[in-house]
């Protein structure tokens, strides 16, 4: 009963909070991401429906010196989907399957798709996505523009899953790219932030689905990579996993709960396939996440009821359900504060290192940290601007910031701190998000930067496809 009357208190300062926010409406001239950072006035949003439209908009842009930017679900928050004075093309009416082999375990889809539709379409079949974000509202161009990740520790990055593509250059030409055919670009526009062209279709490799049951558990951050090289890593049932490190005041950075996902091959798929929604104790942990934001002890109770709900307690549920969540906690709407990922990652040998040096930088910039995910990602080095240099933790840290200059410059400030702390562990970072980081930083963690920008300049010499991602890094 107790727990019941705190839950009902939470949820009614949770709602109040909202309250407090509003959501603006979005000139349609003026464009920003998720990020709300650098609005710029653009020329126009084109949403794309034909691969003739796309061809004739680049012809017309190329004729016009204009440039042209792409956009699908708009969660990149660094200004890689729109450029000033640019043509912005909306992907996601481009949304139609076009093929699949249920015997080869392939589908074509065209890029505006989200993961959401793949799942919708293979789930009958027996089949799963490999490798995708944890939430499948994304698109599919989005997420292989960017090389994603997810809770697969047997698949690696979303680059192994892409068999070829095809892409519309700055020529207008539709070149079909793969391993074996125009190979060069593969490397380049898989992780390429969409400055080599439109993706138009994607044929995706897909595994099998099955019955998982998921268990959490709990531990400290010291003992996290040996539990996971021993008990996740070597055992070969478990083949997803996450992980999240407490950000509350009385845990901060010391204790952590793992999730694991371990194949289930004795229970039948057809009792737990059915494609569900989100599970019930989604909804009270995302209103309570708005208390996190503003009191400490509101990061104490929301720890503390995660572990309520998972700790102990067994799930039974298919692959898909598993890579299915809806629920996305970044739906917070301020005029003054956002919040704002940044993903880091680290060698899994030095994990305890890395969260011992970043816990005085948090407290001494005063940045106020709301969650840390933790994934696991194979050594891949095959994308141009990887990040995968070897086995690394990425830990997913979500900050609630101001917007002011003010608190935009203390967040830089941090961030960088941050980042000169991971290149002292030969860790690396993701490039989806605002780019604190400095330039010399992300030259100097992505030493293939200038062959990709050189490859930019041989592909697209007029610079047709731009974004903001391209001027903060290049443009120095």
């Amino acid at each position: 009963m107790k727990k019941i009357v705190v839950l009902l208190l939470l949820t009614a300062l949770c709602l109040w909070q909202y309250a407090r926010t509003f959501v603006a409406g979005e000139d349609p001239f003026l464009r920003s991401d998720y990020s709300k950072l650098r609005p710029v006035k653009i020329e126009r949003v084109i949403p794309t429906k034909e691969i003739a439209q796309l061809q004739e908009i680049v012809r017309e842009a190329r004729e016009k010196e204009l440039k042209i930017s792409i956009a699908g679900q708009r969660h990149s928050q660094g200004g890689h989907t729109y450029y000033k004075d640019g043509i912005v093309l909306d992907m996601t009416p481009f949304n139609k399957v076009l093929a699949f082999d249920e015997k080869a375990k392939t589908i074509t889809i065209q890029s505006g798709a989200t993961w959401a539709d793949v799942q919708k379409y293979i789930n009958p079949y027996g089949l799963a996505v490999k490798t995708m974000q944890s939430q499948n509202i994304f698109t599919i161009g989005g997420s292989i523009s960017v090389n994603a990740h997810g809770r697969d520790i047997r698949n690696g990055s979303l680059i192994r899953s892409v068999d070829s593509f095809r892409l519309l250059g700055a020529d207008g030409q539709i070149k079909n790219v793969s391993r074996f055919e125009n190979a060069e670009l593969f490397p380049l526009a898989l992780g390429g932030y969409g400055l080599f062209g439109v993706i138009v279709d994607v044929t995706l490799s897909l595994t099998d689905d099955e019955v998982y049951e998921m268990t959490s558990e709990t531990m400290t951050t010291e003992a996290y990579s040996d539990y996971f090289l021993n008990q996740v890593k070597q055992n070969p049932d478990i083949h997803m996993h996450l992980a999240r490190i407490s950000v509350a005041p009385d845990t901060f950075l010391t204790e952590m709960y793992a999730t694991n996902y371990r194949a289930r091959p004795d229970l039948s798929l057809p009792n737990y396939n059915k494609l569900k929604l989100n599970d019930s104790y989604v909804l009270p942990l995302k209103i309570l996440f708005g208390v996190n934001r503003t009191f400490d002890w509101g990061k104490n109770a929301f720890w503390d009821l995660q572990r309520y709900f998972l700790i102990g307690r067994s799930t039974i549920l298919s692959r898909n359900n598993a890579m299915r969540s809806e629920s996305d906690f970044m739906d917070y709407s301020s005029d003054t504060k956002n919040d704002l990922l940044q993903e880091f990652f680290i060698p899994v040998e030095h994990f305890a290192s890395f969260i011992n040096g970043i816990k005085p930088i948090l407290k001494e910039e005063q940045l106020n940290l709301l969650n840390i995910t933790v994934r696991y990602v194979n050594q891949d080095e095959e994308a141009v601007l990887s990040y995968a240099k070897s086995d690394m933790f990425a830990l997913v840290c979500l900050f609630n910031t101001p917007l002011s200059e003010e608190g935009q410059a203390r967040m830089t400030h941090g961030i960088q701190r941050i980042i000169d702390q991971l290149m002292s562990l030969n860790g690396s970072y993701y490039l989806p998000y605002a780019p604190f980081p400095s330039v010399e930083q992300f030259r100097t963690i992505y030493p293939k930067a200038e062959a990709f920008f050189l490859a930019k300049d041989k592909w697209d010499p007029q610079h047709l496809f731009m974004n903001q991602f391209y001027d903060d890094y290049r443009g120095h």
